[in-house]
């Protein structure tokens, strides 16, 4: 693996360099839930059979939907005292749907993933280089291209 500015490239198989970006999947899910059921399957679909080419690629590392914020418990620590409070952190009208964590050979190719993912129509995917910390544990990928 080699260093750069946002953190470990990863090499792929042909001996280039991958970033790994985290896409996080942002939309607003009042408007999601009136959607028909069959619309949300075919999306849900959609983004099973991008992550399967993803793998296919070498390029997926996870993905996932969030349960609804409604679900979200937040938590705080002051004075050593841990304080939870329910829905999420700030008041938007988007909230954080869900993720694809892929690696990609530079920005313009992790934009261009970005833009596949289904709910990047009905709301927006944020795209951020994620840094590697040493000492944290590495998955069986990290392994075997090291």
């Amino acid at each position: 693996m080699a260093e750069c500015r946002f953190g470990t490239l990863v090499f792929d198989f042909d001996g280039g360099e991958r970033v790994r970006y985290m896409l996080l999947v942002h939309h607003d899910e009042e408007s999601f839930r009136k959607r028909a059921d069959a619309e949300r399957e075919r999306m849900l679909q959609e983004s099973v059979r991008l992550a399967q080419q993803l793998h296919a690629n070498g390029q997926y590392r996870g993905a996932a939907p969030l349960h609804p914020s409604s679900e979200t418990k937040c938590v705080r620590v002051r004075d050593s005292k841990p304080l939870v409070t329910d829905g999420p952190f700030a008041e938007t009208r988007e909230q954080l749907g869900g993720y694809f964590l892929i690696d990609a050979k530079n920005l313009d190719e992790a934009i261009g993933i970005a833009a596949r993912i289904p709910g990047a129509r009905i709301g927006t995917v944020e795209i951020r280089p994620v840094m590697e910390v040493a000492g944290l544990p590495t998955d069986c990928l990290d392994r075997r291209i090291s």
